[in-house]
């Protein structure tokens, strides 16, 4: 795959400030340039795959891994840091297709091309179009927006696994490199408690998301996508009881070389797999978890993404154990009719920024009125912005570095930006925090870990090219790091 990728975006960035910082930033690009090579999909964890097993007579397991091998692995830190540790849990939302920012979390009003529907407000100091996401603009004061972020890369694909691995997908380890959530739940393995059921790293109408990369199928996100009956196959066709007389004699048949193998680890890793889809059948908590009423559904706006911060919601509200859930709400490539001018019932922003709005508002007032949401981070952001000004001649906007972020909860201060741009949103004007140069994903992913407790300098030797898989890539050159700011 080919595109362009910049470390120092050109286009509309002619007015952008080069502080020492970011100067140094890109003189370390350069000196260590962005390959172009093709990248291959990591492996996932399908649901149909969990339990196609189970659902004939046995038990539905994971991609065979080797979770202990990964246990066992030493590591070594390249700094003492401190993180931050004030967010139990993560929701990812992913904006895939790249909204316009200047349209939504950086609104620029322009004469002649802001339709008047957008009802711009001013909510304590913030531009927000109150006319296209209401629910949210009343709870700006939950939300810290990161406004001088900027992509690397201007390919859907690649800037979209860029995001979600925290590195470039087509370098040394970009072929190999897990999810952020995969990541999270290798690290989070040791707070699991008996009884917790739910896999570690949720990943809800994601189909495309990145999977474990070379890290413990364990650790591979569990794909779902929400129905009102919850996850298929957790029961089986003969009924409870025969069921649990086909577990039975599974063991019987398969002990002696199932437990305390002597074929090795592989086999007992097997035993595990087995045991954990095996308490997920036929089991309440479960069924309570991914399933939900027509009435909730229609609060959360009666859509797929809607359905699925609400089973997020509810699973963490479960407490099986499920640390880092991804949502990933698509359809934002607008290069044509953004504001429903030709087609007032295509896809636009007057069409989509509701869906946004009713899922995320509502989930917010559900995890504040649980008291979740100040331990849970919520993290919402695409993969790069869209120009700004006029729109274009197709009556849409193409590709931008510049983008913002939102952060929530998990200790974030809310009611706070950091950054800004210029008068026309097409780059950043003051960077806002003490790095002094543009937010990348690479940060936004050690801001991640820093907020759960992990190191994101920790540097495993585990990875098969034995070159040291890094949390956040130049860890020892502490080139990246997390938007400390977002705490006060």
């Amino acid at each position: 795959m080919t595109g362009p990728i910049n470390t120092f975006p050109s286009r509309a960035r002619e007015q952008a400030v080069l502080t020492p910082e970011q100067e140094r930033y890109n003189k370390l690009c350069q000196k260590y340039p962005h390959a172009r090579a093709p990248f291959s999909r990591r492996p996932d964890l399908s649901r149909r795959r969990f339990f196609n097993i189970a659902g004939a007579g046995l038990v539905g397991s994971y991609l065979a891994g080797s979770a202990k091998q990964a246990k066992a692995c030493t590591v070594q830190v390249s700094q003492p840091v401190t993180a931050h540790n004030t967010a139990k849990n993560v929701i990812f939302i992913m904006l895939a297709g790249a909204p316009s920012h200047t349209d939504t979390f950086d609104l620029k009003v322009l004469n002649g091309t802001t339709p008047a529907a957008f009802n711009p407000t001013t909510i304590n100091g913030v531009n927000w179009p109150m006319g296209l996401m209401p629910k949210m603009g009343q709870q700006l004061g939950k939300m810290a927006l990161v406004r001088s972020m900027s992509a690397t890369a201007l390919v859907h694909s690649l800037s979209q696994r860029w995001t979600q691995i925290g590195r470039n997908p087509s370098a040394a380890l970009g072929n190999i490199a897990p999810n952020i959530g995969s990541l999270v739940a290798l690290e989070k393995a040791g707070d699991r408690q008996p009884g917790q059921v739910f896999p570690t790293f949720l990943a809800l109408n994601s189909a495309a998301a990145p999977g474990n990369g070379y890290f413990a199928a364990t650790y591979a996100p569990f794909r779902v996508v929400p129905a009102t009956t919850g996850i298929n196959n957790t029961t089986n066709p003969l009924g409870q009881p025969a069921f649990n007389e086909l577990w039975s004699r599974l063991h019987q048949l398969d002990d002696p070389l199932r437990v305390n193998s002597p074929l090795g680890t592989d086999v007992d890793d097997y035993d595990e797999f087995y045991t954990a889809a095996n308490q997920m059948m036929y089991n309440s908590v479960v069924t309570q978890a991914f399933s939900y009423t027509n009435a909730d559904s229609q609060r959360y706006g009666n859509n797929t993404f809607g359905n699925a911060c609400l089973v997020a919601k509810q699973v963490l509200a479960a407490n099986q154990g499920t640390r880092f859930i991804e949502i990933t709400l698509g359809n934002w490539d607008m290069h044509i009719d953004i504001y429903g001018i030709s087609n007032p019932k295509g896809n636009n922003l007057f069409t989509l920024c509701p869906v946004l709005d009713n899922g995320v508002g509502a989930l917010l007032n559900d995890l504040e009125a649980s008291n979740m949401l100040s331990s849970t981070l919520i993290v919402l952001v695409g993969e790069f912005g869209r120009t700004a000004g006029p729109i274009t001649p197709a009556l849409g906007r193409d590709h931008l570095n510049q983008q913002t972020a939102i952060f929530i909860g998990g200790g974030v201060v809310g009611g706070t930006v950091i950054g800004s741009t210029n008068a026309t949103g097409s780059d950043t004007a003051d960077f806002g925090w003490s790095r002094q140069r543009y937010v990348k994903p690479e940060d936004v992913e050690a801001t991640i870990y820093s907020a759960v407790g992990i190191n994101w300098t920790t540097v495993r030797c585990d990875d098969p090219f034995m070159r040291g898989f890094e949390y956040v890539p130049m860890s020892e050159e502490n080139v990246y790091g997390p938007i400390d700011e977002l705490w006060g």
